[in-house]
């Protein structure tokens, strides 16, 4: 699932400044190691990593219920190291929903509203407003458990919207659905981000979550940011071995690269060898490439610019509208190929066992020196 995001606004100063933050529990621990980003305003930002990488930390400090250690948070221009949770300018939709039961939609929906004590015609025509722009206009006299998970969470939604926000702060907001309609409320987030126009920073641990909804995205290792960028970027051109590992899939061959000229290098990994490419890392490498850049053939593959081995098909997964299929040439792990399966039928043109080979264009190429 693609979309294609806005350009967040770059005229005015960035909604969100973390400086240097540094959050450490116990003793030794370091939960976040000395991020500093920024977020600008009306973008979709996400965080993410694996579990245990500090994101979600990173989040609740922001929404004031962890403290930084070192460092601080600006949101909105104002300074938050002393400002309360209740306070500050930013609402959180958690993974869990957080719905009260015995209460109704629309009483669910107006519990911030009562409790700041707004009079009751606003806050009716505010839960009305807020219902509406979450698609459960008709339903505000619901029970919660009369509710589908899908229901619920735009609940938990209409209810951290409807207090205006500067920041709306979502937490694994759609790991409890199951895939299909996590995917529906992938697009329904966005085209709710785009119609409110205020900040999302979402946290999760999902790539194609990320790829598929923020403007930009954070991923993080370890406590520490190790490239912020568009997800086109992350996936085409990431910063290291753990980012394009992390992102998408990707084949990976250890190897060696010494200096070739004119900004170039000469790359030996597995069964490719003296490889041309351009870079200027030598010493212990990486070469990738991505699985839909692979192109598999039953003989040799012509033209002299490119890369190319030969191997034996070890298994093929089918996938509907493609299928993944694996070469082991002898590099050990098996070199994984995308194709696109663009006839009606159920058989494959490959099988185990089949001899194949496996190739893709030098410009295709990743290199990693880490």
């Amino acid at each position: 699932m693609a979309h294609e995001t806005a350009s967040a606004p770059s005229t005015s100063a960035p909604i969100i400044e973390i400086k240097g933050v540094t959050k450490i529990f116990g003793s030794d621990v370091r939960a976040v190691d000395n991020v500093s980003l920024e977020v600008e305003r009306g973008e979709f930002f996400a965080l993410l990593g694996p579990s245990g990488c500090g994101k979600t930390t990173l989040l609740r400090m922001l929404a004031g219920f962890e403290t930084p250690t070192t460092g601080s948070l600006i949101i909105d221009g104002q300074d938050m190291a002393e400002v309360q949770a209740n306070k500050r300018p930013v609402n959180m939709v958690f993974q869990s929903y957080a719905v009260f039961p015995h209460m109704t939609v629309a009483q669910n929906v107006g519990y911030g509203l009562k409790i700041d004590r707004l009079p009751r015609k606003e806050i009716k025509d505010r839960v009305k407003e807020a219902l509406e722009l979450v698609k459960l206009d008709g339903l505000g006299e619901r029970m919660p458990d009369e509710l589908s998970g899908g229901q619920r969470q735009r609940v938990a939604l209409a209810r951290a919207l409807i207090k205006r926000p500067s920041v709306l702060l979502l937490d694994e907001p759609l790991s409890a659905l199951d895939a299909k309609l996590r995917e529906a409320m992938q697009l329904e987030l966005v085209r709710l981000q785009k119609t409110v126009g205020i900040t999302f920073v979402i946290v999760t641990h999902d790539q194609a979550e990320a790829l598929s909804m923020a403007n930009r995205i954070a991923v993080m290792e370890n406590g520490v940011v190790r490239q912020i960028a568009s997800p086109a970027e992350l996936y085409e051109q990431p910063a290291s071995r753990f980012v394009g590992d992390f992102i998408g899939q990707i084949n990976l061959f250890d190897g060696t690269a010494s200096a070739a000229g004119e900004g170039r290098v000469k790359v030996t990994a597995g069964p490719f060898t003296d490889v041309i490419l351009e870079g200027t890392a030598t010493g212990n490498v990486c070469l990738a490439v991505r699985p839909e850049k692979v192109t598999i053939s039953t003989s040799r593959p012509s033209g002299s610019n490119l890369i190319a081995a030969s191997g034996t098909v070890t298994d093929i997964a089918y996938y509907g509208g493609f299928s993944n299929v694996f070469v082991d040439i002898g590099s050990g792990e098996p070199v994984l190929a995308e194709i696109t399966n663009s006839a009606r039928g159920v058989s494959s043109q490959y099988s185990q066992g089949d001899t194949a080979w496996v190739s893709w264009r030098p410009e295709d190429t990743l290199l990693f020196d880490e």
